[in-house]
């Protein structure tokens, strides 16, 4: 039995990861099991033909390294093919509103399906156990079915927001979708009904016996590319072909005496060390968790962040990225002393909208060892788009790219989005020590940095750090959870900020997290999310 420990959004994945360890599985077996049976019980999160960002500490083979596979533009795509249908960007800089959601929803809004082939990938460089015995947990739960959540049913019942669509056009709106996310009476399952998925069974039962390739270069490549011709899809063969998650180092940054490893561009990792730089400026203790002082001073890093993601950061292989300034200390500074004048920061935004839909989903897994599986994976908020016979629903990535030539974020050919999906891991003298993520769009950099914060500069454990009342600022506006206090929110008011107040005392990002003191485990997830931590 390997001992370790679990922590994901879905207790069905958590479980399974914690029969593999208890197996003898290593934590890339249990990682990848475990994610197979989220692309299963959280369809919409995540999926198959997904995208995500991957860090593997496992000093035994080979050490600390990251896989990126995020999706791409299909070779179909064209710089300004959307340009003329802006209606509004959205609130948070994560996305565009456009005439008929062409970029939103159905068969063209979706970005190369690289997770699939990310797993076979990591599993057969780093795992011990064959993708034809890790896929048939999520088999079962495909063709046995399993129970609604809440939050998968939460998702579904998203209403409109300044322009997007109502989440339900992805599970009713298309028959192949309906097929599966409706009941006899042609009714929107509800939370505990028994979601049962035997078209995605049967397909990775192939995949176990089969592999792969027949999804990338075979009979199944062909059907996809034969469903979005018919369709007015951009995905062909080719794109299908390119899928090939990429392993680079990490970006490495430090923390008061701490080792910050993340993800590299196009993640989020970059936005991660320069709040960490421009916050290492303040004692943060000395200001009081959550008092006014505190939120304001990192709401500063977090807005400045935000504005250099809009207008330095994207996919490195289609834009020169001033990452050496970026992630200078001595620019850091020079923000520290902007905050502590009194300047705020002004993050612009055009036509402005409704916020980025934040789904995706996260899993840590860690032994004793010390070795950590620390993945985020994702659907975006899902296109709605499922090949009749094939039971897995595409992802929605397009929608991110900003449909203006000449842009950081403008679409071509081949080129991944920003996201902000953010693995990132502290270590102590190469020892690691925490490693956490989250999902929840543009939101999950400010998640993470807060869990950061709370674990380095107020002592809290794992549980603590992820389950603390958080706030957010991707926009000018501060966003407070219903557990800030509202004589802070006054305070802040007074200083001249504007607030909104979710009524809900947790929101996304759900940020879940391990860590690792002296071989001890200790384990948090999010109390907002319904998820858990298991260990064995």
């Amino acid at each position: 039995m390997t001992q370790g420990m679990i922590s994901a959004p879905q207790p069905e994945a958590v479980e399974v990861g914690l029969d593999i360890l208890k197996a003898g599985g290593n934590v890339m077996d249990a990682a990848i099991a475990a994610a197979l049976v989220q692309t299963v019980v959280d369809p919409q999160m995540c999926g198959i033909a997904g995208f995500g960002s991957m860090q593997i500490f496992m000093p035994e083979k080979g050490g600390h390294r990251f896989i990126d596979f995020h999706g791409r533009a299909p070779m179909a795509a064209k710089e300004n093919m959307w340009e003329n249908l802006i209606e509004r960007e959205c609130d948070d800089g994560f996305g565009f509103v456009l005439k008929g959601r062409v970029n939103e929803f159905g068969y063209q809004s979706m970005t190369s399906p690289m997770t699939l082939q990310a797993f076979s990938s990591a599993l057969d460089k780093y795992g011990t156990i064959p993708l034809s015995e890790l896929i048939q947990p999520a088999i079962e739960y495909c063709m046995k079915g399993f129970q609604v959540r809440p939050s998968v049913h939460a998702f579904w019942m998203q209403p409109a927001q300044a322009g997007r669509m109502e989440r339900t056009a992805v599970v009713k709106q298309l028959p192949a979708a309906r097929k599966i996310y409706l009941n006899e009476s042609e009714e929107l399952l509800r939370v505990g009904d028994t979601l049962k998925n035997c078209d995605m069974g049967k397909l990775y039962q192939r995949i176990a016996n089969e592999g792969t390739e027949i999804f990338y270069h075979g009979d199944v490549a062909s059907q996809i590319e034969a469903d979005m011709q018919k369709n007015g899809g951009l995905l062909r063969k080719e794109d299908l072909a390119a899928c090939e998650p990429v392993y680079i180092e990490p970006l490495v940054g430090s923390y008061r005496g701490f080792e910050v490893a993340t993800n590299q561009l196009p993640g989020g990792g970059l936005m991660i060390l320069q709040m960490l730089n421009i916050l290492e400026n303040f004692d943060l203790s000395m200001l009081g968790h959550n008092s006014a002082k505190f939120i304001a001073v990192v709401v500063e890093a977090m807005k400045y962040a935000t504005i250099n993601k809009d207008n330095f950061m994207g996919d490195p292989n289609f834009i020169d990225v001033p990452e050496d300034k970026l992630l200078s200390k001595e620019y850091a500074t020079m923000i520290a002393e902007k905050i502590r004048s009194g300047e705020k920061a002004n993050v612009e935004r055009i036509n402005t909208g409704a916020p980025e839909s934040k789904d995706t989903t996260h899993l840590v897994v860690a032994d004793r060892s010390g070795n950590l599986i620390n993945l985020t994976h994702s659907l975006g908020s899902s296109s709605g788009v499922i090949t009749d016979g094939l039971g897995f629903m595409y992802n929605n990535c397009m929608m991110v790219f900003d449909p203006r030539e000449g842009k950081v974020g403008s679409l071509a050919p081949g080129k991944a989005r920003f996201t902000a999906m953010c693995p990132t891991m502290i270590l102590k003298d190469g020892v690691a020590m925490l490693a956490l993520g989250a999902p929840g769009g543009t939101t999950i950099t400010m998640g993470v940095l807060q869990a950061i914060l709370n674990v380095v500069d107020f002592g809290m454990n794992a549980q603590e750090s992820v389950g603390a009342p958080r706030f957010c600022a991707t926009s000018n506006t501060i966003e407070l959870t219903n557990r800030i206090l509202r004589s802070v929110e006054k305070d802040l008011q007074v200083s001249g900020y504007a607030t909104t107040r979710y009524a809900s005392s947790y929101v996304t990002p759900l940020v879940h997290a391990i860590r690792i003191i002296e071989g001890k485990l200790d384990g948090g997830a999010d109390p907002g999310g319904g998820g858990m931590v298991a260990f064995c």
